[in-house]
């Protein structure tokens, strides 16, 4: 421990040595077991699926996000000046006596808001139920047990020569 000549920072030195001392005696009280029990309850927190998959969910929706955002302002407002003039309506705005009102950004936020809603649901919606689709195919019926009977009509199993109930071939 650094000797000084100051008590002051003499006493808080030697607070901090015992304050150490104090920690290395709880952190070597807990034994190796369980300090892996606590560990490994941990790791199963953080590896179970839910956990995982919200992450991973929000890092790919951040990312989708940006490309999202990138496809209605270079491709899809483009089109729409082609159709009605001008993609940005901040503009547009009424007056009743001397009150403003600025409807252009709430339409410029509607129209914005449904085109991203239409590029997320034909670029990532039905594409992604198509493939779910495909790959849930039904699975093929199992072969039968039981065969029924010409004559009495009843149950019986696959392999037997005679009717149980009316010996019948």
């Amino acid at each position: 421990m650094a000797e000084s000549k100051d008590p002051y920072i003499r006493y808080w030195l030697r607070r901090a040595s015992l304050d150490q001392s104090r920690l290395n005696g709880y952190i070597s009280g807990i034994s190796v077991s369980e300090k892996n029990q606590m560990l490994s309850g941990f790791k199963q927190f953080v590896l179970r699926g839910n956990v995982v998959d919200l992450a991973v969910g929000v890092v790919i929706g951040a990312a989708f996000g940006t490309v999202v955002t990138a496809l209605v302002k270079d491709v899809i407002n483009p089109l729409i000046a082609l159709l009605a003039g001008k993609p940005d309506f901040t503009g547009i705005s009424f007056a009743i006596r001397s009150t403003v009102f600025p409807i252009g950004d709430f339409i410029t936020a509607v129209v914005s808001f449904v085109l991203v809603a239409a590029a997320v649901y034909f670029f990532v919606v039905t594409p992604i139920n198509a493939l779910i689709a495909r790959s849930r195919k039904d699975p093929a019926p199992a072969d039968p047990t039981t065969k029924k009977c010409p004559e009495c009509l009843s149950e019986n199993p696959i392999d037997a020569r005679r009717c149980s109930f009316c010996a019948q071939r």
